[in-house]
């Protein structure tokens, strides 16, 4: 039987292997979007669980917000990753310094 510690667990896992990406990989900008939506996934997956587990469907509204403002962040990300690769031919975060005002 999967317990409500199973379900903690991984979420917990995918929050350090997101936590891992942001801290370990700071030149690619599409790798910290990523890891940024797995936090924000991990998460969403703790508020899923615990709303099962109460039999309360608060946190699995909530889950819907959080997830329409990831995507919107995503699009955007995305956007702006695009338009720098564009104007500069690259998209490594450390030459991204003139972005600075």
């Amino acid at each position: 039987m999967i317990t409500l510690t199973h379900y903690l667990v991984l979420g917990a896992l995918l929050f350090g292997i997101s936590a891992m990406g942001i801290f370990m990989n700071r030149k690619n900008v599409l790798v910290l979007l990523m890891s940024i939506e797995l936090m924000l996934l991990a998460v969403n997956f703790n508020f899923i669980a615990f709303s099962q587990y109460l039999g309360d469907t608060a946190g699995q509204i909530f889950v819907f917000f959080v997830l329409t403002v990831a995507a919107a962040e995503s699009a955007i990300g995305l956007a702006i990753m695009v338009l720098v690769y564009r104007n500069r031919k690259t998209i490594n975060v450390a030459d991204l310094d003139e972005l600075k005002g």
